[in-house]
């Protein structure tokens, strides 16, 4: 009698313990947006051959305490590639950086590190953030390119979301060197012939509309910002913070 009773009791908690793993949330949530982070430079289509990031760019959450750009797990190894062409920000000694944050764990502390040294803190005491966040941290002393892991902790949970950002202290934004050519020579005036004027090419896709704060957007609408156009990677309600070009998760170039 005792296995007749075990059997089904033992069916009950596998089928409990299969529909909490169904309805458990996908964790996978924030990363800086500006200055771009290498994520941000692999959705956004600056870098590429990046894999699969780039339409995750704010799933890298490993356990606390690594100090590699991709949290030391398996996934999102490229992040760590230093030989890849990482565009380099331009910036003076005190940097701003901004989070775009698509799901708002309550947070212990927000860390900023160059090579092994952690160079500023933040204790949020456990608080939830907003859908942005913003720190300002002083880097006096560093010069010439250099590579930020910031790190976000985590208070409820053991991991933390990590974001690697590749700044140049003082100089420009990968420069491009140039050689002089030849001196050009005047040409000879000529009367131009006389031209029918061509309108100007739309700047918008057919169907697009203009985004807007407050505006539930699903999959595959599109709209415009700042004289660009953008198609929607998931549906969502737009937020001040959340303008197309700042969160690659949402919302793609076209």
């Amino acid at each position: 009698m005792k296995r007749r009773f075990t059997l089904p009791a033992l069916t009950v908690a596998a089928v409990t313990g299969s529909m909490f793993v169904a309805v458990s949330p996908a964790s996978a949530h924030g990363y800086i947006s500006s200055p771009p982070s290498r994520q941000a430079n692999c959705a956004s289509g600056a870098v590429s051959g990046c894999g699969d990031i780039v339409y995750e760019p704010q799933s890298v959450e490993q356990p606390k305490g690594s100090t590699q750009c991709n949290g030391g797990g398996s996934r999102f190894t490229v992040l760590n590639d230093n030989s890849k062409n990482w565009p380099a920000a331009s910036v003076g000694s005190s940097v701003t950086f901004n989070w775009v944050i698509t799901a708002r764990h309550r947070t212990s502390t927000w860390e900023y590190f160059i090579g092994n040294r952690l160079v500023a803190s933040f204790n949020d005491n456990g608080a939830q953030p907003g859908a942005t966040k913003t720190h300002t941290v002083n880097f006096s002393g560093y010069s010439g390119r250099q590579t930020v892991l910031a790190r976000w902790n985590v208070a409820d949970t053991v991991n933390a979301f990590y974001s690697c950002v590749d700044v140049n202290f003082g100089g420009a934004t990968n420069p491009t060197p140039t050689t002089p050519g030849p001196t050009p020579t005047t040409p000879a005036p000529t009367t131009p012939a006389p031209t029918t004027p061509t309108p100007p090419p739309a700047t918008t896709n057919p169907g697009s509309t203009t985004w807007a704060a407050g505006t539930a957007y699903k999959a595959g609408d599109r709209v415009t910002y700042a004289g660009r156009s953008y198609q929607c990677r998931q549906a969502h309600t737009a937020i001040s913070g959340w303008e197309p070009p700042y969160v690659a998760a949402l919302w793609t170039a076209v």
